[in-house]
Formats: C-alpha cells, sequence, structure tokens
C-alpha cells in the first residue's frame, strides 16, 4: 500500500477523511457545527460524538459493503475480450 509522506497507508488517511466527513455530516443534521462543540456541555458532546462515530461507521461499513457487491458483480459478469 502506497505511504503518503507519513508512516500510515494512503488508504487509512481515505477512511479518516470520510469519518470526518460523516460525523461532519451528523453533527450538522443535528443542529450542531463542529466547531461550536467545546461550547457544549461534556455530558452532550460525548453523546452526540458517539452518536456520530456510530453513524459514521455505519456509512463506512456500508460503503465497503457496497464495493464487495460491484466487485462480485464484475466477477460474475464473463468478459467478451
Amino acid at each position: 500500500m502506497k505511504m503518503k509522506g507519513s508512516d500510515k497507508p494512503l488508504m487509512d488517511d481515505r477512511n479518516a477523511l470520510l469519518e470526518n466527513a460523516f460525523i461532519e455530516e451528523y453533527l450538522r443534521s443535528q443542529g450542531y457545527a463542529p466547531e461550536e462543540l467545546q461550547k457544549l456541555s461534556k455530558k452532550l458532546r460525548k453523546k452526540l460524538m458517539t452518536e456520530a462515530s456510530n453513524y459514521a461507521s455505519l456509512k463506512l461499513e456500508e460503503i465497503e459493503a457496497r464495493a464487495h457487491f460491484v466487485d462480485e458483480i464484475h466477477d460474475r459478469t464473463p468478459s467478451h475480450e
């Protein structure tokens, strides 16, 4: 796997960027801006971030499942070379 200027694989960086985007999407859907979380109580902030993390995990799993499904479809399709 390719490395990008650090010790982390490039794929991990992409997943992290996507995960952060999903977390932000969730927070905004609940009426919160990520940059304003520090203004909230610790209890509410933890609750929101737990929910946002769960949301992001499910979205990433959905993407992975779809990618595997597409791979399966392409593997089953006979090539006409």
